[in-house]
């Protein structure tokens, strides 16, 4: 059984920033993540996605930001169980947990904090005919590699970030870019969709809004997509590939049956510190929910910091909190 102050179930940036912030205040952590790698989201769906929010970085590829964060904590040793899902929660006596995965592995811990960004996810699939014959044969729901669309046609389905910060970046890789959106504005970042309409005007990339596509063809692999306009004017396209991205289904999987506060597949919590409604689990980043609450890297990043402040007292209760700076005590180590 592996021993330590605090178990974070979620290796995304929001997990592994705790990690540093813990450490700085002397507590050591292990992490549970399902995916076979830490980054979450990040690794998983769209590594080369460039992020352009991260304070200090006008721009930085999210497995960059990855590295980056393992680099930072690796002084203070986190450990990691990977490629495991949490499946039960059982608290001690003296208000310790012993948390166990689907494979066995059980860490006993002072303090949960579930950094877990949307839970156990999978992507929305829009009703488009013959769109699961197609999937792996030209049909993807997420970038993992876009050097694998050089050169390439590709369609792009949505109006988030996710749609419109895809567009700008294989503008640059793909032969054709073509964005179509049911809606006449985007529910994205002004300035990511001022990007796609200028790409638009200078002729980089096909917008079509106020469009649905309702089929798709081809012969083994994707090879035309069927637009059906607002006006019912019907447009075949052809493309080697068609990205719909129209976001995550969140699923908190067992986490659902902690006897925690939840609300629309959001863990509730205090914003004095990210507690949950039960004592010793804490909930930050994209799973927890409060009034106000916004879905950025930034907001976890803010909410870790405050979770440690909270949680040395059950790690330490002993102890008077002092936190000092960085810039004058430096980073400690164990």
């Amino acid at each position: 059984m592996t021993t330590t102050d605090i178990c974070i179930i979620g290796a995304g940036p929001v997990g592994l920033f705790a990690v540093f912030e813990a450490g700085l205040l002397k507590m050591r952590c292990h992490l549970i993540d399902a995916l076979p790698q830490v980054g979450g989201q990040l690794s998983e769906i769209y590594p080369h996605k460039p992020i352009y929010d991260i304070p200090g970085f006008p721009e930085v590829k999210a497995q960059e930001l990855v590295d980056n964060l393992m680099e930072q904590i690796a002084p203070f040793h986190p450990s990691f169980t990977l490629g495991e899902r949490v499946e039960s929660l059982e608290k001690r006596e003296d208000g310790s947990f012993i948390v166990t995965t689907n494979e066995g592995t059980a860490v006993h811990c002072k303090v949960v904090v579930i950094a877990g960004g949307l839970g156990c996810f999978e992507p929305r699939k829009p009703e488009i005919q013959g769109l699961e014959e197609y999937e792996g044969k030209g049909v993807a729901y997420m970038v993992k590699n876009p050097e694998l669309l050089r050169d390439r046609r590709v369609v792009l389905a949505g109006g988030g970030d996710s749609a419109l910060d895809w567009t700008v970046f294989l503008a640059d890789v793909a032969r054709e870019v073509t964005l179509v959106h049911r809606g006449d504005s985007f529910r994205g970042a002004p300035d990511s969709a001022e990007k796609v309409y200028d790409l638009a005007r200078e002729g980089r990339i096909n917008l079509i809004l106020q469009s649905n596509i309702t089929s798709i063809h081809g012969n083994g692999h994707l090879q035309e997509v069927t637009l059906v306009g607002k006006d019912k004017t019907v447009t075949r396209l052809p493309t080697d590939h068609l990205i719909p991205l129209f976001g995550l289904t969140p699923k908190l999987g067992p986490i659902a049956e902690w006897g925690l506060q939840i609300d629309r597949s959001a863990i509730v919590v205090d914003t004095t510190d990210y507690s949950t409604n039960v004592e010793r689990i804490y909930a930050i980043g994209d799973i927890n929910t409060y009034p106000g609450k916004l879905k950025l890297i930034l907001c976890g990043f803010h909410e870790a910091a405050l979770m440690c402040q909270s949680a040395f007292k059950y790690v330490y209760p002993n102890q008077k909190l002092s936190f000092k700076y960085t810039t004058v005590n430096g980073i400690p180590t164990f």
